[in-house]
C-alpha cells in the first residue's frame, strides 16, 4: 500500500510539474524605450527582440519602479515599492554611499516559487547586496552565477574598483569572456540541464548591458561602423552593443525551442529603467533619461509571451515592473499576497482585456552625490502625473492623456494637490521602513 501511496504521489507531482509554465525573465541593464527597431528604432536591429514582440505582447506603457538599478531590480522580486522593502536607492560597497538594503522577512519571487515547486536561478547581475544574508542563494535562489556588483569596469576583466565580484553560488570565479557572451551561455546550460528534470523552472537572466562602459565586441563595432557610418562613435558603440545583447537572447530563446520547452516558457524581456543619455540612448519619443522621472527615465520596453496562454497583442495599458511579482505567482499556481500594491495581469494577459483601475503609482529615488542622502519622487494616475527630478526643485504637474512627452507643465491645481497627498500618504507610510 505505501508503495502505491507513493507512486500516486509522484504521478500526481509529474503532472502538477508538467502544467506548471517554466519562466525566464529577462532583465537588460538601461535600455533605452527607443533604443529597439520594435519601438520604433530606425538604426538599430533587434530581431530576436522583434520577433519575441510580434509573437507575444507589446506593452506601450510598462514603468519600471524606480529611475536606477538596485530599486527596480527589488520590486520586481518583491512585488512592492523599493521604498517599503528597504531599498531606496542604488546599493552599493561603499559605506558612505549606498542607499538601501533588502529587508530581512519580505517573501521574494525565487521564495515564493521554490514553494511551489520551482528551481530557481539568477544568472548574470545581482546589485541588491555584496554579502550574506543578502546574497541571491540567501534570497531564493537555488542557482547563483553571475555578478554581485552595480556595474563592471570592463567588460572582459569583470572588475569593479579593482574587485572581482564574479561568482557561482558563493564561490569567487574569474570566467574569460564577454560579460554577455558569459551570462548568455551559461542561461543556455542552465536550460539544457533543468529540461531533463520533472520539476519547472525560474531563470532570472539579469544582463549587465548596455550599461556603461559601453564596450562591445570589435567585430560588432566595425560591422556596425560599416552600417552606419555617419552615426557619431559613442552611437555605433551602443548601436553594436545593444545588437550583440540581441544576440546573446537568441542562444538563450534558440535552447527553449531545442529543448522543446518553449511553448509552456513564459518569457518576459524588459529594463531596470531608461536609457543613459550621457552614452548615448535613445528613449524617443520621450523626453529624459536614466536618473530622471520624466517618461524617458522610467517608462521602458517590456514583452510578455507564453505561447501556450497568450495570444500576441499590444496594450497601453499602465503597468509597472512589480505586478510580475503576483502575475507570475498566479501562473504558476503560488500563494500570491493580495495586501501588495503590486497587481496581476495574468487575466488580461490571457483574454486581451484591460481595465482602467487609476491606482497610484509611484517612483522614488534615494541618492548620495549632489542629492545629499535626499529622495525625489513621481506620481501617476495613469491620467495624471506630478514629479521632481531633484529633491530641490518645486514639483511639476503633467496631464498624460494630452501631454505625455512632458514638455511644458501643465495647469491643473485641483489634480496637482490631490497626486500632493497621495504621494504625501506614500511618504507616510514608507518612513516607517527601516533600511539603514
Amino acid at each position: 500500500m505505501r508503495t502505491i501511496l507513493l507512486l500516486t504521489f509522484l504521478l500526481l507531482s509529474s503532472l502538477l510539474y508538467a502544467q506548471q509554465p517554466n519562466i525566464v525573465f529577462i532583465l537588460a541593464d538601461d535600455l533605452g524605450y527607443g533604443d529597439l527597431s520594435c519601438y520604433g528604432a530606425k538604426d538599430i536591429r533587434t530581431p530576436v527582440i522583434d520577433k519575441l514582440c510580434s509573437d507575444g505582447v507589446k506593452f506601450t506603457r510598462a514603468y519600471a519602479n524606480s529611475t536606477v538599478c538596485s530599486p527596480s531590480r527589488a520590486s520586481i522580486l518583491t512585488g512592492n515599492y523599493p521604498d517599503r522593502v528597504g531599498v531606496p536607492g542604488v546599493i552599493r560597497n561603499m559605506p558612505d554611499n549606498t542607499w538601501g538594503n533588502l529587508a530581512d522577512g519580505i517573501s521574494t519571487l525565487p521564495e515564493e516559487l521554490q514553494e511551489a515547486g520551482y528551481h530557481t536561478a539568477l544568472i548574470g547581475k545581482w546589485h541588491l547586496g555584496y554579502k550574506s544574508p543578502d546574497l541571491p542563494n540567501d534570497r531564493g535562489f537555488d542557482f547563483f552565477k553571475g555578478f554581485l556588483g552595480d556595474m563592471m569596469d570592463d567588460y572582459y576583466t569583470h572588475l569593479r574598483g579593482g574587485i572581482n565580484w564574479m561568482r557561482e553560488n558563493s564561490k569567487e570565479i574569474n570566467p574569460k569572456g564577454h560579460a554577455t557572451d558569459l551570462f548568455s551561455d551559461w542561461s543556455v546550460q542552465y536550460i539544457q540541464e533543468r529540461s531533463q528534470k520533472d520539476e519547472p523552472f525560474f531563470l532570472f537572466l539579469t544582463y549587465n548591458a548596455p550599461h556603461d562602459p559601453v564596450q562591445p565586441p570589435m567585430e560588432w563595432l566595425k560591422k556596425i561602423q560599416e552600417r552606419e557610418p555617419g552615426a557619431t562613435l559613442k552611437r555605433q558603440k551602443l548601436i553594436a552593443f545593444i545588437e550583440h545583447l540581441d544576440a546573446g537572447i537568441g542562444k538563450v530563446i534558440n535552447s527553449l525551442e531545442s529543448e522543446n520547452i518553449s511553448d509552456n516558457t513564459i518569457i518576459i524581456f524588459t529594463s531596470d529603467n531608461g536609457g543613459a543619455l550621457t552614452y548615448g540612448a535613445n528613449n524617443a519619443p520621450f523626453r529624459g533619461g536614466k536618473g530622471d522621472m520624466f517618461e524617458g527615465g522610467i517608462r521602458v520596453p517590456c514583452i510578455v509571451k507564453w505561447s501556450e496562454c497568450i495570444n500576441p497583442h499590444s496594450t497601453d495599458q499602465p503597468i509597472m515592473l512589480m505586478d510580475f511579482y503576483p502575475t507570475l505567482l498566479e501562473a504558476a499556481g503560488g500563494k500570491v499576497n493580495n495586501n501588495l500594491p503590486s497587481q496581476s495581469l495574468l487575466a488580461s494577459l490571457k483574454n486581451g482585456k484591460y481595465f482602467k483601475d487609476n491606482r497610484m503609482m509611484v517612483w522614488v529615488r534615494r541618492e548620495g552625490h549632489k542629492f545629499g542622502g535626499r529622495d525625489y519622487y513621481a506620481i501617476s494616475d495613469g491620467d495624471n502625473k506630478l514629479l521632481q527630478n531633484t529633491p530641490f526643485e518645486s514639483y511639476s504637474f503633467f496631464d498624460m492623456k494630452d501631454n505625455c512627452f512632458e514638455k511644458v507643465p501643465s495647469g491643473d491645481s485641483k489634480q496637482s494637490n490631490r497626486l500632493q497627498k497621495e504621494l504625501t500618504k506614500h511618504i507616510q507610510k514608507s518612513g516607517n521602513m527601516p533600511w539603514q
